[in-house]
């Protein structure tokens, strides 16, 4: 080596960043994470589409939009979390919350009727929305809590 150059490598070679990345192609190479990540998708697709399935988006026009954009927001959280884990992991935290927001915009977003389906549907598919985010966000705890 002449004077002046430095050998560097790049921050992926690093030995750490090898570790956590074997790490976490292990975790989303699970049948759990793939099951989870699938189911993640299809829940987020019935919140999307339950408005129509059901058949509220006309009575209920607000929580139809925000249906139509919380179930697709969780769809493509979930396709992420199948196709890149590495890189969305530290986002899992965020379907639970959008699961807990479908349970709780029946009463918060203007110009709902309540009926029996309306509150079937958006209970049981934020409910399906909140438990998988928890499923998912498993693995990234247990990792943590034997590191220590």
């Amino acid at each position: 080596m002449t004077e002046g150059t430095r050998a560097t490598t790049k921050m992926t070679d690093h030995p750490d960043i090898v570790a956590m990345s074997a790490r976490y192609d292990r975790m989303a190479e699970s049948f759990t994470a793939q099951a989870t990540d699938a189911l993640t998708v299809l829940a987020g697709l019935y919140v999307a589409l339950s408005p129509w399935i059901i058949g509220f988006s006309e009575t209920s026009a607000g929580l139809a939009r925000n249906n139509l954009v919380i179930g697709l927001a969780v769809a493509v959280l979930g396709a992420g979390f199948a196709a890149a884990y590495e890189r969305t992991h530290r986002l899992l935290w965020v379907c639970p919350l959008l699961g807990a927001w479908t349970i709780i915009s029946l009463w918060l977003v203007i110009g709902t009727e309540t009926t029996t389906e309306t509150v079937l549907s958006n209970v049981l598919g934020g409910a399906a929305v909140v438990v998988l985010g928890l499923i998912a966000m498993l693995p990234m705890y247990l990792a943590r809590r034997s590191a220590r």
